[in-house]
């Protein structure tokens, strides 16, 4: 055990002496906990969001710290969980009383009551979570450490304080919160708590969708995702969250034919691509992008293993998954989906990389084309050194003439040249099949390169299209 060092360079902002000055006002104890502090110790910059526990009311803290403030800030109160919040610039301080918790087999929401500095301690999900350092004038920046969180930190360990199995059972959402701090920090699950996580996996079904993608997105949106990934499938926990996912998992072989693990190679994808883009939409894109080969995988006795249409039934599935994890179906949803449907476009495309082919690309992706590149840059996960060289090239050509054609053509966010009212106009027409059927014709001629994307040229084509469809100019 170590002896109790000091970190008064922690509390080097002015808000920490003045909740030490609070507490004292109200003779009670008060502590930093939590997230904070084993930040300050892994040197990963600062926290913004403060924990701070009071033996005592930490709604009452709350508030003679807003008393104490210039301009005393408004205090948000939770009266159900018996905490407050107060915003001080950008920090976000968080209030509670120490407690003791005792949970039911059918929730996640404990039984509380009031309990010591110790007893809060002792209902932390992990040791390096259970850091707390003292606010009080005597004992100022002193660590509290009951369970060699310290220590683990510098072993890059997540270990539960007391035993894992009741850690988990009590509250499941805690098993994803081990394998995601795993995934950001970088740290190893130690083997009881891994054992404890497999053996309440079926568990996890008590919690809100809600919370799990809270998570998942955390997971997403660290360095290394597959890690996060690996450990939801060796834990047993990613059948009860992502199905999809698993059934990706396997290689079949017939007649000396055998496909690639998709599960194993979307992971690789999900890594790839967090290399290159920070945005959390695109990352669940490349998770998503293969989730169609399960229901589509077909076995041809002439060509092999096919995934036919993997792509615009993977679409579909996105739908269904975003529904199920209670996820937004607004504008994210369908960039997923878009995603996922067009992501073997450039592929196809690579191989022959015309002009009109390069339109209709641009086109269908508007703004996105640039992200749809990134994803199918990603999806490269050969070791042959060769290949993937060729295959980089190709997309560097399919980038090149992307450039190109958009300079000389306007597609991206492509508006007719000429609008509907003017072709009603031009022929005396009430709205009808046949604005349709122009329209549609002056952007298919623009695509394929028959005119240019120009008012003059598409107007002549109008009236050209109008005649076969036997419609007279009104003069």
């Amino acid at each position: 055990m170590h002896p109790n060092p000091t970190y008064r360079t922690a509390l080097d902002h002015p808000i920490f002496p003045l909740i030490s000055q609070a507490a004292s006002n109200l003779k009670m104890d008060s502590y930093v906990i939590g997230g904070y502090v084993r930040d300050f110790l892994l040197n990963r910059g600062d926290a913004k969001d403060i924990d701070i526990v009071a033996v005592g009311s930490g709604i009452a803290l709350a508030k003679e710290v807003a008393r104490l403030l210039p301009g005393k800030p408004k205090v948000s109160i939770f009266k159900t969980y018996g905490t407050a919040m107060l915003k001080v610039g950008a920090i976000e301080l968080e209030f509670v009383g120490a407690r003791k918790e005792s949970y039911t087999e059918d929730s996640r929401n404990p039984a509380v009551e009031n309990g010591t500095l110790e007893d809060d301690q002792n209902r932390r999900d992990f040791t390096i979570n259970a850091l707390a350092l003292s606010l009080q004038k005597d004992t100022y920046g002193v660590l509290l450490d009951p369970f060699n969180g310290r220590e683990d930190l510098e072993k890059k360990v997540i270990r539960t304080p007391l035993d894992p199995e009741i850690t988990y059972s009590d509250d499941p959402l805690r098993m994803l919160r081990a394998i995601r701090f795993a995934t950001q920090l970088d740290f190893t699950i130690e083997k009881a708590s891994l054992d404890a996580i497999t053996k309440n996996s079926d568990r996890i079904k008590i919690i809100s969708e809600e919370r799990i993608v809270d998570e998942i997105h955390k997971i997403l949106l660290a360095d290394q995702p597959s890690k996060g990934f690996t450990l939801l499938h060796k834990t047993g926990l990613l059948p009860y969250i992502f199905p999809e996912l698993v059934a990706l998992e396997g290689i079949e072989e017939k007649e000396g034919q055998r496909h690639k693990d998709n599960f194993w190679h979307t992971l690789e994808v999900v890594d790839n691509i967090s290399k290159t883009t920070d945005d959390l939409w695109l990352r669940w894109a490349a998770l998503l992008h293969d989730i169609g080969k399960a229901p589509t995988k077909r076995f041809d006795k002439k060509i092999g293993w096919t995934f036919h249409a993997h792509e615009f039934v993977g679409a579909k599935m996105v739908y269904k998954l975003f529904k199920r994890l209670k996820m937004p179906l607004n504008d994210k949803m369908k960039f997923v989906q878009k995603m996922v449907l067009m992501s073997s476009r450039p592929i196809v495309l690579a191989s022959d990389v015309t002009d009109s082919a390069v339109r209709r690309l641009i086109f269908d992706a508007g703004d996105h084309v640039e992200d749809l590149m990134t994803l199918c840059e990603a999806d490269i996960t050969t070791k042959n050194p060769k290949k993937f060289n060729k295959y980089q090239n190709n997309f560097k050509l399919v980038r090149d003439k992307i450039e190109e054609v958009e300079a000389r053509d306007h597609i991206r966010n492509f508006q007719p040249p000429v609008s509907g009212e003017e072709i009603m106009e031009t022929f005396g027409l009430k709205p009808s099949r046949e604005i349709g059927i122009i329209k549609d014709a002056i952007k298919e001629a623009i695509l394929e390169g028959e005119i240019p994307n120009e008012y003059a040229a598409a107007r002549d084509y109008m009236l050209k299209k109008g005649a076969e469809l036997n419609l007279t100019p009104v003069k």
